[in-house]
């Protein structure tokens, strides 16, 4: 585990904070500003339940029955059976850093001194972050509306000692037993801290913050691995020129231009070796490569903007205001999440879709300007890198498949009390899907170009040192060079990790300076 610790106050989170929780093991803190607003909050829940008159969370049903007052004898056994209850996901496991970000991002709500949870509830979910003890949380279960109810509520579930988890040893165990060995005392839940255990779009959110750290990676591999194919196609880097972005002024678009055209600085292949019928321009995937690339880099960065509000929010239902009123709210619709959530999915799916045309026009004979048929070491008797394309194909098909909006979707519940929903946890699981996939589509048109270069460089072309560092890595990294056909898997797999860890954008810096 990363030794580092985050703490966690009154206003909000990080979006690098969370990927440090989630997947690097940081240690979290509860700071001593967020331990008075929880106390604070508190003694206007007590005070609420002390009274008569009914306070929807504190002293009444859930949903569609919030119209039952409940006795002050039941309200222990109100809060624990909404946990219990709404433990209700099937499926497959969630990962690991799936569920780590979700219980990190619901402490930062109960954090916030909105939520009426007691300090030490808040603490224990420390405890268990910091144990590293992950609840089993399933597939499915959340509408992504009153929150991602099933998924917090296996969360809140181990806070109780009750369901299964997942111990720092990777082994499920029951909860109890896990927190026994821990030493953390199990929680028995009073009012309203169920319901604030559960209603949230933390789920949501923490996919898409992560989601968001893997696309930076891969919309900055996929500038590199454009500019590899343009140079391997003898294209021109006329078109990158910045006066030509500056005309129209996206700025993912200049972002992606400048990225590309610092790769090729020093080719000795681009514009210089035409055909025998030079070519006026390049073909749309080569050409409008900074205009792709940047509109899905100006995508994301719409997106980081509602993650960093969502990360800014306090998301409950209902909320401890500072003047001691309790009041009802939706907050917990997971809409602008959502939307951001299915438009990356649709960036995506494009972005993956250019890198396989320009993959397809590298073993293309006819389309290529003198590379091998399928950059094949012996054509015919080799096939090269065909089913390598074909593999790309089937990535980009299922890419247009996820790209189908979730939240154009709703289905109602809870008796209608729920009648429009955002379906943003689907949206997010999706997109987790299609990072993968666009991963791997950056990796085979990597693997491709850099073959073709090397084939461009062995007739005595002079490829840009940025090129030869890519080339070099990615060699380094297990992917082989041309040659004779070979068992292919483990190369493309190579490529895909290489590009996944970040590795194509290491390499090629240290020559380009920092790429954007």
């Amino acid at each position: 585990m990363d030794m580092h610790t985050v703490v966690v106050g009154t206003s909000g989170t990080t979006a690098e904070d969370v990927v440090a929780v989630a997947r690097h093991g940081a240690r979290v803190e509860l700071s001593a500003a967020a331990v008075d607003a929880l106390a604070a909050s508190r003694l206007i829940v007590d005070a609420l339940a002390a009274k008569p008159e009914p306070v929807y969370g504190v002293s009444t049903g859930f949903g569609a029955l919030a119209s039952r007052h409940i006795s002050t004898d039941l309200r222990a056994r109100l809060q624990r059976n909404i946990v219990r209850s709404h433990a209700a996901g099937m499926g497959p496991r969630v990962e690991r850093e799936v569920v780590r970000a979700l219980m990190f991002l619901r402490l930062k709500t109960v954090a916030s001194g909105h939520t009426g949870v007691r300090p030490e509830v808040a603490q224990t979910m420390a405890d268990v972050l910091n144990a590293g003890i992950t609840p089993v949380v399933h597939e499915y279960g959340s509408l992504g509306c009153s929150g991602d109810l099933a998924p917090l509520s296996h969360c809140a579930l181990t806070l109780m000692g009750e369901g299964e988890a997942e111990g720092p040893d990777g082994t499920v165990r029951p909860a109890d037993e896990l927190l026994a060995a821990h030493g953390i005392t199990t929680v028995e839940l009073r009012e309203k801290e169920g319901l604030a255990l559960l209603n949230g779009t933390d789920g949501m959110l923490g996919m898409l913050v992560m989601a968001l750290a893997d696309l930076k990676n891969l919309y900055t591999s996929a500038d590199i691995t454009a500019a590899l194919s343009l140079e391997a196609l003898l294209g021109t880097d006329k078109v990158l020129a910045p006066e030509l972005h500056a005309i129209r002024p996206h700025p993912g678009q200049g972002a992606s231009a400048d990225n590309m055209l610092r790769v090729l600085a020093g080719s000795g292949l681009t514009g210089h070796h035409q055909d025998d019928a030079p070519r006026v321009q390049d073909a749309y995937s080569v050409r409008c490569a900074p205009q792709v690339n940047g509109a899905g880099r100006d995508t994301l960065d719409h997106a980081a903007v509602v993650a960093g509000r969502e990360l800014a929010s306090s998301v409950d239902n209902p909320v401890v205001l500072p003047d001691g009123r309790v009041e009802s709210n939706g907050n917990f619709h997971g809409a602008p999440v959502a939307y951001v959530l299915d438009f990356l999915a649709i960036v995506a799916a494009d972005l993956g879709s250019i890198c396989e045309r320009r993959t397809d026009r590298l073993l293309d004979k006819n389309r290529s300007h003198g590379l091998p048929p399928f950059l094949a070491d012996d054509a015919g008797v080799d096939s090269g890198l065909m089913i390598a394309q074909y593999t790309q194909a089937a990535l980009v098909s299922e890419m247009k498949r996820l790209a189908v909006p979730a939240s154009a979707d709703s289905i109602p519940s809870s008796a209608m009390q729920e009648d429009h929903v955002s379906m943003g946890w689907s949206a997010a699981r999706k997109l987790r899907t299609a990072v993968d996939n666009l991963a791997r589509i950056v990796a085979v048109e990597l693997y491709a170009a850099t073959r073709a270069v090397e084939l461009r460089a062995a007739e005595g072309l002079v490829p840009a040192p940025a090129s030869q560092a890519a080339v070099a890595a990615l060699r380094a990294a297990g992917a082989e060079g041309p040659g004779p056909d070979r068992f292919l898997a483990p190369d493309l797999a190579a490529a895909d990790a290489f590009v996944r860890a970040g590795g194509l954008v290491a390499a090629v810096e240290p020559v380009t300076g920092p790429l954007a």
